[in-house]
């Protein structure tokens, strides 16, 4: 497991064994035993699952992942195919 960023008390990471075939990038978030997981875009991500977070953490969530996006990819990229 990959810790890419930690913010708002969120912890935004990957699993080294991401399914085979590797799944596309996304990223997982967890903070106080909720999850969620969003695909990465280009420019933006959108969620692909969430377990225990409301609507206005998945807001604060998508805004962090979105202002970060560049850095999750670069990592993402960095671990899986480098």
């Amino acid at each position: 497991m990959s810790t890419v960023l930690n913010e708002n008390g969120y912890r935004f990471f990957f699993f080294s064994n991401e399914g085979n075939p590797l799944e596309p990038c996304h990223i997982h978030v967890r903070k106080h035993g909720a999850l969620a997981k969003f695909w990465i875009g280009d420019i933006q991500c959108s969620l692909a699952e969430n377990i225990g977070f409301t609507a206005k953490e998945l807001k604060e969530i998508e805004s962090i992942v979105n202002k970060n996006i560049f850095k999750i990819k670069g990592a993402w990229n960095g671990y899986f195919f480098e």
